[in-house]
């Protein structure tokens, strides 16, 4: 029987079904790497979809940020109700990594503020790689940063059967042994609490409780409860309990570990006297002592992870375990998808250089042993090792991607019919005459009055106001969009900026505004980071697109040209004094797309219609989510259960986790929010 099974209302349709059948068929004729060049609104993630289908193999889904990589767990989960769609990313809403800088003498003590919500989905993740073959992970970069060896973590699982001998100390010592905490108070993920004759777990991976009955020295009963209601969901003859920390450490394990360490700083600390370095020697022998020391008494310190090497009983220079072993060990055949491969292959090639500069400068200044260098990302060689075949999505493929897989699957044809937008090149400045720009390959006019971009840009973002749709225009650095949006709205037109200083809520709730018409030009700096298509977006204006660089190369250009692709109206607007390299490139692969969809459309009477509905958008999303959660909050006042707080805060607690598991994090953030004033409030 298949272990995939997708479901969706849409049959696959324009290019989707020769796309699908030739992916297939390259894995089946074991391609080590295949590209799927899908432009935007092609409906990628439902090609490769139908692929994880056809294949039938646990799949790895990397992509290059937070927020893209919930909206493809949300696709997925779609895709696949019956299967373990999951998401893996870093654990961090806040991050400050160990640092020191040495031109001022300023140590940077980490800083972290843990998200109990990702790290039980990361719990989940792990565990189901372990039990289950209809594995869907999807997850960021992250997923190339060190775990605990998954052989050791399944080795330590639980298991807990009905009329299987145990006394409720023993229970308690073994959860205990296995990094659970005893609490007396309200049960969160990894915590047991005792009640008489009955014990109380909530697994690491879940919102769940599973209460176990203990009676008279054997379990009598294995219960799973509800967290919140305290209702029986279910009775079981046995259960699993996973360790409630992803690195586990058996005790003679860690008697070796900490030798090893003693043996590592004796080393350290005769290098550090033979170069008269004194203070780093001293400052190294304490930090070090006392964290051994802390890991006997508790198993634990902070920091770790820094001596994850000596824990895990690897060498020098040996890779991390990662989330790839906990692939490889459910089958070492799974399959990998990049998406949004231009930059996200670069980005997993990056990451190791980084954190090795950092980690250096560490251990020459004596705050860490040598061995902390070990605690790190794969390198890409690593990375590439550890993966097998592999499928790169993109509109714009990279040169590594395009030097691996050869030609690439193409999805040009959208099954809304929409084609790519229409391009014309102006010139930056006025008094240019009425020509055409040498070397454009896209129609190029110029207005007899013509007085420049930015004048030109507004003459043409009034009139698509005017019809009730949207423009966007991006600019070089943050201070011109910044000033480019006061400029137009002295001009009296209504307008907004993004770049990166603007915070993420903000920068979603400006989006979401954007598409309502709460205001009509949006000016950016990258927008191609926002990982959002506006099918409201008639015309994308791109100033001095003629100065080449990232903002500027085929690569960017052909993404933000991309912006005006979900609406019949498209046009893109590229003011430059010449024709780059770049916008040669980007102009001719537009067109040549043009060409293919307008043939298709005509021999297939297809006539575009511009989208009127969100087709997977994260503000759409994010829009839903919200009202779903406000509609819901709005029914809980402070007059709700008889005016009991601490009954309103376990409702509240529901509905926040309820939006957790939705991947809605935002929406999460705001009842957390509310949670801590209730709180307040109930204490004073």
């Amino acid at each position: 029987m298949d272990k995939f099974k997708l479901k969706s209302e849409y049959k696959p349709a324009g290019d989707q079904p020769v796309a699908i059948r030739q992916l297939a068929e390259g894995l089946a004729e074991g391609k080590r790497d295949q590209t799927l060049l899908g432009v935007t609104g092609s409906g990628k993630t439902f090609t490769v979809a139908n692929v994880i289908q056809k294949w039938q193999k646990p799949t790895l889904v990397i992509a290059h940020n937070k927020t893209l990589a919930a909206q493809l767990a949300a696709e997925y989960r779609e895709f696949f109700p019956e299967n373990a769609v999951h998401y893996f990313v870093s654990y961090y809403d806040f991050y400050q990594p160990e640092a020191y800088v040495p031109i001022t003498d300023t140590y940077i003590e980490k800083e972290a503020q843990i998200n109990e919500d990702i790290e039980r989905l990361r719990h989940a993740a792990t565990q189901a790689l372990l039990t289950r073959q209809d594995v869907v992970v999807v997850a960021t970069v992250s997923c190339i940063y060190g775990l605990g060896s998954p052989v050791e973590y399944e080795k330590v699982n639980l298991k807990l059967a009905k009329g299987e001998p145990m006394t409720r100390a023993t229970l308690t010592r073994r959860l205990t042994s296995i990094y659970f905490e005893r609490t007396t108070g309200d049960l969160s993920p990894g915590t047991f609490r005792a009640l008489g004759s009955r014990v109380e777990i909530m697994p690491a991976s879940e919102r769940m409780i599973y209460r176990i009955d203990v009676t008279g020295g054997t379990i009598m009963r294995v219960e799973e409860i509800d967290a919140t209601t305290r209702e029986i969901n279910a009775r079981h003859d046995a259960v699993f309990i996973f360790p409630a920390r992803q690195y586990v450490t058996p005790k003679d394990v860690q008697d070796a570990a900490l030798a090893d360490i003693e043996a590592e700083l004796k080393d350290r600390l005769k290098t550090l006297d033979g170069a008269g370095k004194l203070l780093e020697a001293e400052r190294l022998k304490r930090r070090t002592r006392q964290d051994i020391a802390m890991i006997r008494e508790f198993g634990f310190c902070s920091g770790i992870e820094n001596y994850s090497r000596h824990f895990d009983r690897r060498q020098p220079g040996e890779p991390p375990y990662t989330l790839l072993d906990y692939f490889k060990a459910c089958d070492k055949d799974f399959l990998t998808i990049i998406d949004e491969s231009h930059v996200t292959v670069p980005q997993i090639g990056g990451m190791y250089t980084g954190d090795r500069s950092r980690k250096n400068t560490l251990v020459e200044h004596g705050f860490r042993l040598p061995s902390a260098v070990d605690n790190r990302p794969l390198k890409f060689d690593e990375f590439e090792k550890r993966v097998g075949q592999t499928i790169y999505t993109s509109a714009t493929p990279g040169q590594y991607e395009l030097s691996r897989s050869g030609k690439p699957v193409e999805q040009v044809i959208r099954p809304t019919g929409l084609v790519d937008p229409e391009i014309i090149v102006r010139p930056i400045v006025g008094g240019v005459p009425r020509t055409v720009l040498k070397g454009a390959q896209g129609p190029s006019s110029v207005p007899g009055n013509y007085q420049g971009q930015v004048k030109d840009f507004i003459a043409e973002a009034e009139l698509v106001t005017k019809r009730g749709g949207r423009s966007m225009v991006t600019v070089l650095t943050k201070k011109m969009a910044e000033d480019l949006a006061a400029y137009l709205a002295e001009k009296h037109i209504k307008a907004r900026y993004v770049h990166s200083d603007v915070k993420t809520i903000e920068r979603i709730e400006i989006l979401r505004d954007f598409r309502k018409g709460v205001f009509d030009v949006l000016v950016g700096v990258n927008l191609l980071r926002e990982g959002l298509d506006l099918p409201e977006v008639e015309l994308v204006g791109i100033l001095d697109a003629d100065k080449e660089g990232f903002l500027r190369s085929d690569t960017s250009l052909i993404q933000t040209i991309g912006r005006a692709a979900r609406n019949v109206r498209g046009r893109v607007l590229l003011y430059a004094d010449a024709v780059t390299g770049s916008m040669e490139r980007a102009i001719g692969e537009t067109n040549r797309r043009r060409e293919i969809q307008i043939a298709y459309n005509k021999k297939h009477k297809i006539t575009p219609k511009t989208i009127e509905k969100r087709i997977h958008d994260i503000v759409g999303d994010i829009e839903r989510t919200r009202k779903r959660a406000v509609s819901e909050l709005t029914k809980i006042d402070s007059t709700a259960f008889g005016g009991d707080t601490a009954k309103l805060v376990r409702e509240k607690r529901r509905q926040m986790h309820e939006a957790a598991d939705r991947l809605d994090f935002e929406t999460a953030a705001l009842i957390r929010d509310e949670i801590r004033v209730l709180e307040g409030k109930a204490k004073t």
